[in-house]
């Protein structure tokens, strides 16, 4: 597999993750029909490509010049629509997939931002910015303050992820290597802030959210 195959292949993946992240929460907490399950499980998608690809001059963004993102965005808001109303408890699933997606994103932005010729920091802020900007576009659409602003350990994450990535690409990793152990201290990172509710430190005297 050549690496512009295994790039796609993750940006495909975090697509799909991020689609059924999306329809899940419009599905859990804002109760959306159909179409509001579709548009906000493809905004959550492809919202944070688009937003890369703009800032890189890569235009017209991936997202629209190759189906498969759209086709793969929809496949997940619908999957998500006929099956998520069965699982008694949807935020884990929810929490878990956001990870997932989190972390595919955060590889493939870091990598692209190299490709287009960006330098180290650049790349690890795009990475970061493809990692959290579907996401919070889709807490703006449900008029929700966005989980990046809301969990000290959400843009971190992808920040570390990101910058594995850049570093891996850096020193001459090849193949899955960066990718993998990117995604594994990503997707870690953001797990143990979910589940011992870690949040980065807030100015003296703040009041605790």
């Amino acid at each position: 597999m050549t690496a512009a195959s295994a790039l796609l292949l993750l940006d495909l993946a975090g697509t799909l993750v991020f689609a059924l992240n999306g329809a899940l929460t419009a599905i859990r907490a804002a109760r959306l029909d159909i179409v509001g399950v579709l548009t906000l499980g493809m905004m959550t998608a492809v919202g944070g490509g688009i937003i890369r690809d703009v800032i890189i001059g890569s235009l017209p963004p991936a997202t629209f010049r190759d189906w498969r993102y759209l086709v793969v965005a929809a496949a997940g808001a619908l999957i998500a629509f006929a099956w998520g109303s069965k699982l008694d408890r949807l935020a884990f699933p929810i929490e878990v997939l956001d990870a997932v997606g989190l972390s595919l994103f955060a590889i493939t932005g870091a990598t692209k931002a190299l490709d287009a010729g960006l330098g180290p920091v650049q790349a690890v802020i795009l990475g970061a910015v493809t990692a959290v900007g579907g996401g919070t576009l889709r807490d703006v659409l449900i008029r929700r303050v966005p989980t990046v602003l809301s969990s000290g350990l959400y843009a971190i994450p992808a920040l570390v992820g990101a910058g594995v990535t850049v570093v891996g690409l850096e020193i001459g990793w090849h193949g899955w290597v960066p990718a993998l152990v990117a995604g594994a201290v990503c997707f870690a990172i953001r797990l143990i802030g979910i589940r011992f509710d870690l949040n980065a430190p807030v100015p003296p005297g703040s009041p605790k959210a």
